[in-house]
């Protein structure tokens, strides 16, 4: 089931923003993460409109928009080849006429699932904080 975050939901979506970002991005050390979790917590989580996908009282997935960036997306990896990634962003596909978002060209698997969802890469970059080049894409309804 998919709803709105909650205060109360922080600990579960820092959990699973934390092991998909270390088991997604092996290429970066998970002290790099570790080091985010305080600035997701307080600073990129209020900021943004949060979504969870709730399978019984786990949270199994969440997104976060920030005006038109699709800020994060996460499954936990014990849920994940199950369909939530998809459900999450078909959700957040509803919520805005564009997307756009960043996902480093190493992460393979993250771009071909964007593109089958039929995100077109924009641009490629340097991302400011790990100095790993990274893709910016977009969608359009």
């Amino acid at each position: 089931m998919l709803r709105n975050y909650r205060p109360e939901d922080v600990d579960q979506v820092l959990q699973i923003w934390l092991s998909a970002s270390v088991q997604a991005h092996s290429f970066v050390e998970p002290a790099f993460w570790e080091s985010k979790l305080e600035d997701m917590r307080n600073l990129y989580l209020p900021a943004s409109e949060t979504r969870v996908f709730e399978n019984a009282s786990d949270i199994a997935g969440f997104y976060s928009l920030f005006n038109d960036t699709l800020a994060a997306i996460f499954v936990s990896p014990e849920y994940q080849g199950k369909g939530i990634g998809t459900a999450l962003l078909n959700d957040a596909k509803c919520k805005r006429q564009t997307l756009r978002l960043t996902v480093y060209k190493a992460n393979r698997s993250s771009i071909s699932f964007y593109e089958k969802q039929g995100f077109v890469v924009m641009d490629e970059q340097v991302d400011e904080h790990t100095g790993y080049p990274e893709l910016a894409m977009e969608y359009r309804t």
